[in-house]
């Protein structure tokens, strides 16, 4: 989280987080889906309410309703821990997972928020990785 700022329950999170040294691990189908299972399991925790990913080869996007008792910082350290954790023990490895911290933006108004959901659904598009986003799976969104 940026400094100076603070985590609001019922708030809606714009959050994205990179690979370390931007290696492109969600590239292959099984580590993107478990770092899917991870995002998922914050919002069985209800610490979290997931309106829509995107996870790239590199990093992924998550935009969410922050409604459990927790901190954004937490929620995301949670999700990036875990995902690290079970990574780590799938490729036998002991690697670093993730860049330092992550981008958060706090979402203020529903077209901020509509605007948010495209760049979040379009991102494979705009990184040439499919024509069409229904191609890609590893995304979803609660309109779509």
């Amino acid at each position: 989280m940026r400094k100076g700022r603070v985590s609001l329950q019922g708030q809606s999170y714009f959050v994205t987080a990179v690979t370390h040294e931007r290696t492109p691990l969600f590239k292959d189908f099984y580590n993107a889906r478990i770092l899917i299972n991870h995002l998922k399991q914050s919002d069985f925790n209800q610490f979290t309410s997931t309106v829509g990913f995107v996870v790239m080869p590199d990093h992924f996007h998550w935009v969410f309703n922050l409604s459990g008792d927790i901190s954004l910082s937490d929620v995301v350290g949670r999700v990036k821990g875990g995902a690290s954790r079970s990574l780590n023990l799938s490729l036998y490895s002991s690697m670093k997972i993730w860049q330092a911290g992550f981008h958060d933006h706090c979402i203020r108004s529903d077209e901020d928020f509509k605007r948010v959901m495209r760049y979040t659904v379009a991102n494979p598009l705009r990184a040439n990785i499919v024509t069409t986003v229904g191609d890609y799976p590893h995304w979803d969104c609660i309109y779509l």
